[in-house]
């Protein structure tokens, strides 16, 4: 992997490209619109919630990334989601340390690209995790501006996280989220402003686009618009996405992030189901191939017309 190994070596001077060098989607996810599972850790030590055994928290996590990967997902990522309370800075050491404990035991146990997420927004640590166990992206919730959260403001952390990504040799993908659902903006900053901004002055890699909460989708017209402005930078679905809405929303997005809709009984707090995995999975491929035959009917059909013409 491009990982630490060269920055704790001599270090040559980056050229002006390698400096402004993005991570390509496409080499982590070379599938079409990958669907990418979600494993929430159970409570981790210095949690409210901590239960006191590690081992039941990797259990578990193991066997919520087999049942993601049975289902056939296309990648996945780690969260810390049952920590919450989050808090709005830097997390404890040992979340840190268990998380790299727990993100190398899962890619020993499944072949699909594995991303982390640190809650709340502690995307330094999510990236020296990522960047030494392997895991090819990381999902950063404020990546530029302000946003009111429940965990208080949270200030956009673009300049210290590509710089660290610099300083680390990391290939480590970023995407991130625009908006971010469960909180709101400080002003009244556009959509298109603001994936724009993430994506040209934040450097992300890719951006996400969620509803007001967990398990509340984007709407098409938000997914459109980002897309216009996104270009050639992909635009991900980040929460709601459900089999019976994902041929609707992929219409305009180029992956989904999914969690609540692959849960027993489709609640948050219950493990993964492989069944409802694989029903999601077909659904996203079903739309993903309906949506590549339609473009090429009107690719043949425009062609057709030049010829006749």
């Amino acid at each position: 992997m491009g990982g630490i190994g060269p920055a704790l070596g001599h270090v040559s001077r980056p050229t002006k490209s390698e400096i402004s060098k993005n991570v390509d989607f496409k080499q982590i996810f070379p599938t079409s619109n990958p669907v990418i599972g979600v494993v929430h850790l159970l409570p981790l030590p210095s949690s409210p919630r901590w239960g006191g055994n590690l081992k039941t928290v990797i259990d578990r996590a193991e066997r919520e990334a087999a049942a993601l990967a049975a289902g056939g997902v296309d990648g996945m990522i780690v969260e810390n989601f049952f920590d919450a309370p989050f808090t709005n800075g830097q997390v404890d050491p040992v979340v840190v340390s268990a998380m790299t404990v727990i993100v190398e035991r899962l890619m020993g146990l499944v072949t699909v690209p594995i991303g982390v997420n640190v809650l709340r927004n502690d995307a330094r640590s999510s990236l020296a995790i990522a960047s030494c166990v392997g895991a090819k992206f990381i999902r950063v919730n404020v990546l530029t501006g302000v946003m009111a959260t429940d965990q208080g403001i949270i200030e956009g952390c673009a300049h210290d996280l590509m710089r660290y990504r610099r300083e680390l040799g990391s290939d480590v993908g970023i995407l991130a989220d625009v908006l971010v659902k469960h909180a709101q903006p400080i002003g009244r900053p556009s959509l298109s402003l603001t994936v724009r901004e993430t994506l040209e002055r934040g450097l992300a890699d890719g951006v996400i686009l969620s509803g007001a909460a967990t398990g509340t989708p984007p709407s098409l017209e938000d997914l459109e618009m980002a897309q216009a402005v996104a270009g050639s930078k992909p635009v991900l679905i980040g929460s709601g996405a459900t089999w019976e809405n994902i041929p609707h929303l992929m219409k305009a997005a180029d992956g989904a992030i999914v969690s609540s809709s692959l849960k027993r009984h489709g609640n948050i707090n219950e493990p993964i189901d492989p069944i409802r995995v694989s029903q999601f999975v077909e659904a996203a491929q079903r739309a993903t191939s309906t949506e590549t035959n339609e473009t090429a009917a009107m690719v043949n059909s425009r062609a057709l017309d030049k010829v006749r013409s």
